[in-house]
């Protein structure tokens, strides 16, 4: 039992595989926050254009 816990602790193959998992988790994160902050003044800038392009009463 012993010998196996070492061998698993010294393992590595699937070391590179979680590095990548969490960099790409990383990107997604920032690739949602950037969109969000974007749609929201994207959102804010066409209503005060659609505001504008309103016909007066």
């Amino acid at each position: 039992m012993k010998n196996l816990m070492m061998r698993l602790v010294r393992e590595e193959k699937g070391q590179g595989l979680a590095e990548y998992g969490l960099i790409l988790v990383f990107v997604a994160l920032a690739v949602i926050v950037g969109l969000t902050a974007v749609g929201t003044n994207l959102n804010t800038l066409f209503s005060n254009i659609a505001g504008r392009l309103v016909a007066p009463q």
